[in-house]
């Protein structure tokens, strides 16, 4: 069984809220449990993008298993498990719907069916590879990481909570961004990128590098949806290419800019002056989505942390 998670990016606001980025793995079949946690930002590999041949040789070779074979018994949680031939025969008969599931899609594709048909045979034994960025994890940890979770689902949680147990957030202050599979080596290529055929020997500005590299990482999130994610060799330009294809299509695909963000300024009160008249209201930084009730500030679903998604939707809009 593949149950993976291991910290992309980690960032902290010097008012001391986490901003996590991870990259996880894990049994397809527990994605419906996983997207009821809706304060999760995430990507996610796709049925619809990725190869037929690709899927089959993963099911073919590594299928999503159990990691608890449960015995039967009233209500939602298999506290025993099948001992003995039970067990084997258990094994066995998953391998073996594993295979026909590869055999019935691989006929699919033979007759020209498309792999957004064909690969959805192939589901309840694909991984699924997961981009996931947030500032949330409470009730993430408590309700999954707890013995009443399908067991899968638990491992996930425990090892997302010791990802980032053993990971030291940056220190990022207002302006600096949360940048997931961005290096210091894509800066520097950033900046070369904008140094050529400019007539003058001025730096690029700040600003002009924090937005190529928030596009290079909404690309590089991006792409999960077909397994590019990790080691990714896209050049700036093939980057900068896609993020512009994200944002122009319409409707804007958005999912991609959730994940860059930078420590969100406080809101304050501030004097405005009307035909004479003296007024104090409050300033709302931009792309604050909403206020809670405890007077909380949240950018989409990041507390404390202004979301890319929430500055560029007006913009494409």
């Amino acid at each position: 069984m593949t149950i993976e998670a291991k910290v992309i990016a980690d960032s902290i606001s010097e008012e001391g809220k986490r901003l996590t980025t991870l990259q996880l793995k894990f049994p397809r079949f527990i994605l419906p449990e996983f997207n009821t946690h809706r304060v999760f930002s995430r990507n996610a590999s796709s049925s619809r993008a990725i190869p037929v041949k690709k899927m089959l040789e993963m099911v073919r070779t590594d299928p999503a298993m159990p990691i608890h074979w449960g015995l039967n018994q009233p209500g939602m949680q298999a506290n025993e498990e099948l001992t003995g031939d039970s067990r084997t025969r258990a094994f066995e008969l998953w391998h073996q719907a594993a295979s026909n599931a590869a055999r019935v899609a691989e006929q699919m594709t033979e007759i020209g069916l498309h792999k957004q048909v064909a690969n959805r045979i192939l589901e309840p034994f694909q991984h699924i590879s997961v981009v996931l960025t947030a500032t949330e994890f409470d009730n993430w940890f408590e309700l999954r990481a707890h013995k009443d979770a399908q067991p899968e689902i638990q491992m996930l949680a425990v090892r997302m909570s010791a990802a980032m147990g053993e990971s030291t957030p940056k220190v990022l202050k207002y302006g600096q961004w949360h940048l997931p599979y961005v290096t210091d080596a894509d800066r520097t290529q950033v900046v070369a990128f904008l140094k050529q055929g400019r007539v003058t020997r001025d730096e690029p500005k700040e600003d002009e590098i924090n937005d190529l590299l928030r596009k290079i990482s909404a690309a590089r999130c991006c792409r999960v949806s077909y397994l590019k994610h990790d080691g990714d060799t896209a050049s700036v330009e093939e980057d900068l290419a896609l993020c512009d294809r994200l944002a122009g299509a319409r409707p804007i695909h958005a999912s991609p800019f959730e994940h860059q963000a930078t420590p969100m300024p406080e809101i304050e009160p501030r004097v405005y002056f009307n035909d004479g008249d003296v007024e104090i209201k409050s300033y709302v930084p931009d792309g604050v989505s909403h206020i809670d009730m405890g007077g909380s500030a949240w950018s989409g679903n990041f507390l404390g942390w202004t979301q890319h998604r929430k500055l560029i939707e007006s913009q494409f809009a």
